[in-house]
């Protein structure tokens, strides 16, 4: 069977970020790898508001108990389930990310891990250099083909390494720097697109 490779926020679940930034009325939280594409640039941006005002994790972990997942989404990874092995391929937390990972089924996760001090958010541990492409590139490696779907500038190289990619929900500025990539606007979008390689897998 073939993995379909996708990434969490933004294509399954809200952004997790952006609901804390919403509660904490802190803006600055806002920004996404649509923002700012350089994943370290990023976390160290989103550690310094945290430190700033004082916002620990377990507020933000109060904050996802709260979270659903994205309409349709739960749909639709029962129909992938039944078509592909699936696999949620992400840069956020463990320790944010499993109260709505157990709401979307319990899909494989591959993602990061946060340092801590006490309640604070420290730091954070990456659980590969390049993980998306490095996670493709596992699953070829034993003889598996891989499609994948993400939203945003960190999901490139999973696109690229994938034998096909496609973006979710995209912006522009995604869109127009990487133009290779077919877009799917919804759910049902997606699933022409996923189905239609597989299908061309195996005619």
């Amino acid at each position: 069977m073939n993995v379909l490779c996708l990434d969490l926020e933004g294509v399954l679940i809200p952004e997790i970020w952006q609901a804390v930034a919403v509660s904490t009325g802190v803006d600055g939280l806002q920004k996404t790898t649509r923002d700012i594409p350089i994943y370290d640039d990023l976390m160290s941006y989103r550690l310094r508001l945290l430190d700033q005002n004082r916002i620990t994790l377990s507020h933000i972990q109060k904050d996802i108990e709260k979270m659903e997942p994205l309409p349709g989404a739960i749909d639709f990874l029962g129909w992938a389930k039944e078509r592909f092995q699936v696999a949620i391929i992400s840069d956020t937390f463990y320790e944010f990310a499993m109260p709505l990972i157990v709401k979307l089924g319990a899909p494989m996760l591959l993602c990061h891990h946060l340092l801590l001090d006490g309640d604070k958010i420290v730091g954070y541990r990456l659980r590969q250099n390049d993980p998306k492409r490095c996670s493709v590139r596992a699953f070829k490696s034993l003889d598996l083909k891989v499609v994948a779907a993400g939203d945003s500038f960190n999901d490139v190289s999973m696109l690229q390494e994938a034998n096909a990619g496609f973006f979710f929900k995209a912006p522009k500025a995604v869109i127009d720097q990487y133009p290779g990539y077919e877009l799917a606007d919804n759910y049902e979008d997606l699933k022409t697109l996923v189905e239609t390689w597989r299908i061309s897998q195996v005619s």
